[in-house]
């Protein structure tokens, strides 16, 4: 059964930068008593008090914890996942992993990237101890592990880049996040299926409708099984697929740091909005077009300040 409830404490400056994330997704907040706010979603409320103490409940709570809260806020890992961790290893069949990073960062591209194993290749990945790259800390250890999964999965892999002004352009197209996840998404797919035509099926994190990516593809993509589940990262080809993202991600980051001639900060934080008004000031509010995402709340609230 999963755990249904999770207390920690945050510091100020944690639930100010939780806060923002949950305001850049689809949370509806409220006001309680001696909260800073209540926020409710995917089957979770999150109520972070004035004292710093933080209490989470829901169905869940589990996925929030371990794909947010740990990785993004607290940058610890010591939640116990209510699955067994010493469970049988899985037989890897061939099937292709799609994820992304980059998509709850103000700065920076969005990458997708996706990723077809087979038995040998699979198995190559967890002996490398491939997995979810939210669990790795180490920047150094994600472009190590990327350039192994290359070599191992030689020509069966792809990754789509959107730098911040290709993002900006499609989005303003598209209109909505998860329609141009599921574009890029698609993408990968097709891509895949024109270097592994014989790949039996996709994965990938729920993210939205299954129809949204479906409705994408083109003719050879629509003939596959595609699968989404929550936190698909458990699987091999997924979590290869996510070092990947993170490694194209940091490239992108590599490459804005010296266009705006500074260490552009991760995340939407605090920190975030500092930057923000540093390079505003420096460049104009033009500047954001080129290194940050236009539809967080963020850009809206230091174009306003520019204003001012």
């Amino acid at each position: 059964m999963a755990n249904n409830n999770f207390v920690c404490t945050l510091s100020p400056e944690q639930i100010g930068e939780l806060k923002l994330r949950l305001e850049n997704g689809s949370w509806e907040f409220s006001k309680i008593p001696y909260a800073v706010f209540k926020a409710s979603g995917n089957h979770t409320t999150v109520v972070a008090y004035e004292s710093g103490k933080l209490v989470v409940q829901g169905r869940g709570t589990e996925e929030f914890v371990l794909y947010t809260l740990e990785p993004e806020i607290l940058h610890t890992f010591n939640y116990q996942s209510s699955e067994a961790a010493a469970s049988e290893p899985v037989i890897v069949t061939p099937h292709g992993g799609i994820d992304e990073s980059g998509k709850g960062d103000f700065f920076g591209p969005l990458v997708i990237a996706g990723v077809c194993v087979n038995e040998k290749s699979g198995n190559a990945l967890a002996k490398l101890g491939v997995c979810d790259s939210k669990l790795i800390h180490s920047d150094s250890k994600i472009v190590k592990l990327a350039t192994e999964i290359r070599s191992i999965c030689a020509g069966c892999y792809s990754s789509v880049t959107l730098m911040p002004e290709t993002y900006n352009r499609l989005y303003s197209q598209i209109g909505n996040l998860n329609r141009l996840l599921a574009w890029g998404h698609a993408r990968i797919i097709e891509n895949l299926l024109e270097a592994v035509p014989d790949c039996p099926r996709m994965l990938s994190d729920k993210f939205g409708s299954e129809h949204l990516i479906k409705n994408a593809l083109m003719e050879r993509g629509r003939k596959i099984i595609l699968e989404q589940e929550t936190k698909a990262e458990r699987d091999i080809a997924v979590a290869a697929a996510s070092i990947l993202a993170r490694d194209g991600f940091l490239r992108g980051m590599k490459k804005l740091n010296e266009l705006c001639q500074c260490e552009l900060p991760r995340g939407a934080g605090p920190q975030v909005k500092i930057t923000g008004s540093e390079l505003i000031a420096r460049h104009g509010r033009d500047i954001l077009r080129s290194c940050a995402k236009l539809h967080f709340k963020t850009a809206a609230e230091l174009c306003h300040q520019g204003r001012t």
